[in-house]
């Protein structure tokens, strides 16, 4: 897939706009440089402009997965740890981040050991500061991906414009590139919020995919004005999501593990049989207690009784994905 780069419009958006004004940097006044809302008195022509800003281009799913796959299944986790209680880093609710980093991330990664799974983890820069010696418990199996997934687990939409969105961004990459050794290349957006600017800012840093968008359950390009932005996306979805089921507290909306197995296992059915994708995302914290790192574990024993499974990174979905729908040269 060799498509020309694309410039997101969403200054130009913005001059339809006046009353959605660009923030200036040091102000005292700032206006974030975003879309307005979409109300009764939103024009026909305002309405389209604001949605075509990030659409869902071509599906990507190529005709077959590696040594005749039926489907590909990721597992990403969300290291966020402390990262979530920002605001309001009491010594309870940070140790519940920080029982992330010290139980559940090792309970998680000895079950992908016996399982000989690979997975992505998404994490922020700061969940790195504070329990730097994860990096080294991810890379021990030489199976994992790490990925980009913000600075402070920060929402995008709070910064002050493209300008303090550009800088978080490079911040996160420079960060996790120190301590891997290498450049990250998938991208999550923390809480799973882009802005306007966001896709234009992971072009220009070279990524290979994000993982933030929600439009299908299968790969497909991203567009921007009916244009393809060449950007992959991997998407993700709340169903595929521990955080609603479990929440912060074991206060979600469907607290069982056992409950929450069946809602996963038949995901998965429907991606098997329309041979196409299977993204789950969980959360140290959340997920790393016992009773449902069993039920991953479990999970994946399924998924392993089904024949024509295959397990990889994102990056590794992501490349074949990228040479499976190349342009003939």
């Amino acid at each position: 897939m060799k498509n020309a780069l694309v410039t997101l419009v969403a200054p130009a958006a913005l001059a339809l706009f006046p009353h959605a004004m660009l923030a200036q940097p040091g102000s005292q006044t700032m206006r974030l440089p975003r879309v307005p809302p979409i109300t009764i008195n939103t024009s026909e022509e305002q309405i389209r402009q604001i949605a075509d800003l990030v659409r869902a281009g071509r599906r990507l799913t190529p005709k077959s997965w590696p040594n005749g796959a039926r489907v590909a299944v990721a597992f990403s986790f969300d290291v966020d740890n402390e990262s979530l209680f920002t605001a309001r880093p009491l010594p309870v609710p940070m140790s519940q981040g920080e029982y992330g980093a010290i139980s559940g991330m090792p309970r998680i990664l000895a079950m992908l050991d016996r399982q000989q799974l690979p997975a992505t983890f998404f994490i922020p820069a700061m969940s790195l500061m504070l329990h730097p010696e994860m990096l080294e418990s991810i890379e021990k199996s030489g199976k994992h991906e790490i990925g980009v997934h913000g600075w402070v687990h920060e929402s995008l939409t709070s910064t002050g414009g493209v300008e303090e969105e550009q800088r978080l961004l490079t911040q996160s990459i420079d960060y996790l590139t120190r301590a891997l050794g290498k450049r990250p290349v998938g991208f999550r957006a923390p809480s799973w919020i882009l802005t306007p600017d966001t896709i234009k800012l992971l072009l220009k840093a070279g990524f290979l995919y994000d993982s933030s968008l929600m439009a299908m359950d299968e790969p497909y390009a991203i567009a921007s004005n009916d244009k393809s932005t060449g950007l992959i996306e991997l998407p993700i979805s709340w169903i595929r999501d521990d955080y609603p089921y479990y929440g912060e507290n074991g206060d979600g909306s469907l607290p069982s593990p056992d409950a929450v197995f069946a809602i996963y296992k038949q995901e998965f059915d429907v991606a098997y049989e329309e041979k196409t994708l299977f993204v789950l995302t969980t959360h140290p914290h959340i997920s790393g207690h016992g009773s449902r790192v069993a039920q991953l574990d479990r999970l994946i024993t399924y998924m392993k009784s089904k024949r024509g499974v295959w397990f990889g990174t994102l990056e590794q979905i992501a490349n074949y994905v990228r040479d499976q729908n190349r342009a003939p040269e």
